[in-house]
């Protein structure tokens, strides 16, 4: 969940305007009214007033809260002054506010005339669009607002394009309208997801950080791994997967976790750029680690308009590979470079930990009982998490939160929304365009006929798609594009539609740590202080998995636990032997130094072993076996010499 902050977190990108007075009391009470609407929504405090609001009405007043609370936060630039809001803001603020009221008031007569395109909705229109893609600007740069402008741009002429691109021109006054007051444009499925279920898990992960349960990851971590060969680098991914499984978001991981662990990596031998690529990477994970996951992976189940839990279990089994793939890769290369642990004396017991921590436990529990057993919506699944973790806080004498951090928490959770929100906003746009004029299901059929019955191009170009839009675009925004756009013709040529969205969840979420722009390696970086580039490069090598995995579960979905158990079992212990041999062939080392071409054949090795067994009839289970033929000897060998040798077995 890209943008997510805890409550006390500093602004390492000076992206929030340090506001004082008035106008910071007016900026606080926009977040906590974001959070006071959403959990009076989500809890359904209205059936027990009487009262029967609409969606529509609740999405208008978070919609208005949201844009309200960006031009008070967020300066136009970031040389701006920081500490006042100038008068072009206030007009954007009231624009923002207006956008969203007149909604949330008129939505019962919107909905019955949601066709009639008055001149008064139609203005309102225009001035929507153009208010949220300058929240956009501010939030996360140009590259989303170009796609709005560049498909309002085709609905208003698209008569005159050439070829497949050609369709019919809409009136601006009827597309506005439809923009604004949809309910598949600005108002649809993105944001009721980003107000509802992504609000309740933004708000979990904030809950539980400042509880404690943040640290007592970390501690654990590190009494746990410390100790071992690059012990900081392994305990880097243990944390951010254990967070990762609350948070969700890449850039918040590294700054909670890499705080720490990167000074850490660096003080026993890891070189700058491969310890803020290792932080990166692992946090990175965390948007596919059950049981929250990213907010792409609710906008999954919400679009496919199945249970939440049904990703939730497909996603499971390719985000263990990717951190197996990781560790397995970090642990290879602090033997390559004879790297060493932590002191013991240098780190906590785990039985302590434990002792003290083991609460931070029963709120993921309490979640994945909602989730599973008792079936609730993910919304209130997190809800009843984040109440286990409020409850278990009133017993806990040295992290128990007052009145204060209360209030903290609800604004740290109400600005962690912002850019969800404001993204979601924008993808509303783009989702309204694409469903007015047709253009997505005519790409889609277009595409099909393009590669013919070629998958594997499909698949390609498909994630070369996701990887570009990625470097400008959050994980969020670039999914929702692709599956408007890219996941119907996937699915025309038979493959299981979730393990589709799925495919582009994963590329989308590598714009994280793919260069030039990767938000995650550069936060890294800069803890790391080392070149970003660098950083990022060396991140797409430890995140090799999610590169080649996605490919392999369309192809043959038995690495989504589809299938029957004997296939399953299989093809995961195939996979998991292929990611130790990929990681070894990646970073160069067995038991000792492998050459250049023992090094290509444990790469090759590797990577068929990766290969599923139902992929193309029976190449899965060739390139099984051509796998363990060439893997089988390698590690023998390898072994038999590493013992027989008498030096050292690494260059430092």
């Amino acid at each position: 969940m890209t943008g997510r902050s805890g409550p006390e977190k500093k602004d390492f990108g000076g992206k929030y305007r340090a506001l004082q007075g008035w106008t910071k009391l007016l900026e606080s009470v926009l977040f906590i009214s974001m959070i006071g609407a959403g959990l009076f929504w989500i809890l359904e405090v209205h059936l027990y007033l009487g009262w029967t609001p609409m969606l529509g009405q609740y999405l208008g007043v978070f919609l208005a809260l949201g844009l309200g609370a960006v031009f008070i936060s967020v300066p136009a630039r970031r040389s701006g002054r920081g500490d006042r809001v100038p008068w072009y803001d206030w007009a954007l603020f009231g624009l923002g506010m207006i956008i969203g009221s007149y909604v949330a008031v008129n939505f019962p007569t919107i909905q019955y005339e949601v066709a009639i395109a008055t001149p008064l909705r139609s203005t309102m229109g225009v001035v929507a669009v153009l208010v949220i893609a300058e929240a956009l600007r501010r939030l996360t740069g140009w590259s989303m607002v170009i796609i709005i402008f560049f498909f309002i741009f085709y609905a208003l002429f698209a008569g005159f394009f050439p070829g497949m691109l050609e369709g019919k021109s809409i009136e601006p006054g009827e597309l506005f309208n439809y923009l604004y007051l949809d309910t598949n444009a600005v108002f649809g499925i993105p944001i009721s997801v980003a107000s509802t279920i992504v609000l309740a898990f933004i708000l979990l992960g904030n809950a539980l950080s400042a509880a404690g349960g943040a640290k007592f990851f970390m501690d654990l971590s590190m009494a746990i791994l410390g100790r071992y060969r690059g012990g900081p680098a392994k305990m880097a991914v243990l944390a951010s997967s254990l967070f990762g499984t609350i948070s969700g978001s890449a850039v918040g991981n590294v700054v909670t976790t890499g705080i720490i662990t990167i000074p850490m990596m660096k003080k026993v031998g890891f070189r700058p750029e491969v310890a803020g690529a290792i932080e990166a990477a692992a946090s990175t994970g965390g948007q596919l680690m059950p049981p929250v996951m990213g907010a792409a992976a609710f906008l999954i189940a919400e679009l496919l308009a199945i249970p939440y839990k049904d990703v939730v279990i497909a996603a499971l089994i390719p985000a263990v590979l990717y951190y197996l793939a990781l560790f397995i890769q970090i642990d290879l290369e602090a033997a390559k470079y004879n790297i060493s642990g932590v002191p013991p004396k240098d780190l906590p017991r785990i039985g302590p930990v434990l002792k003290s921590g083991w609460p931070s436990f029963l709120p993921v529990i309490i979640l994945i009982l909602a989730l599973f057993v008792l079936n609730y919506r993910a919304e209130k699944a997190g809800m009843a998490a984040v109440f286990s973790v409020l409850v278990l806080n009133l017993f806990d004498r040295k992290n128990r939160l007052n009145g204060r951090r209360y209030l903290g928490l609800a604004i740290g959770t109400g600005r962690g929304l912002l850019e969800i929100a404001v993204i979601c906003g924008g993808a509303g746009i783009v989702i309204g365009v694409l469903n007015i004029t047709g253009l997505g299901f005519g790409l889609s059929l277009h595409l099909v006929k393009t590669v013919g019955q070629n998958l594997f191009m499909l698949l390609f170009l498909s994630a070369l798609v996701c990887i570009i839009l990625g470097m400008g675009m959050p994980t969020v925004a670039v999914y929702i594009l692709l599956a408007v756009l890219v996941a119907p013709a996937l699915t025309e040529l038979g493959i299981i539609p979730l393990a589709a969205h799925l495919f582009i969840f994963y590329f989308g979420m590598m714009c994280m740590i793919t260069p030039p722009v990767c938000l995650a390696s550069f936060a890294a970086a800069a803890i790391a202080d080392t070149d970003p580039m660098r950083s990022g490069f060396t991140s797409m090598r430890l995140a090799i998995v999610a590169l080649v995995v996605p490919f392999l579960f369309v192809l043959e979905p038995s690495l989504l636990l589809m299938g029957s158990p004997a296939k399953v079992t299989l093809a995961v212990f195939t996979a998991v032997c292929g990611c130790y041999f990929l990681g070894a062939g990646l970073t160069g080392f067995l038991f000792r130094l492998l050459s250049p071409g023992i090094r290509a054949l444990t790469l090759a090795g590797g990577i068929g072993l990766l290969i599923p067994m139902g992929v193309g009839y029976n190449i899965g289970w060739i390139t099984d076996i051509l796998g363990f033929a060439i893997v089988i000897p390698i590690f023998l060998w390898d072994r038999a010499g590493a013992r027989k040798s008498t030096g050292r077995l690494a260059v430092k």
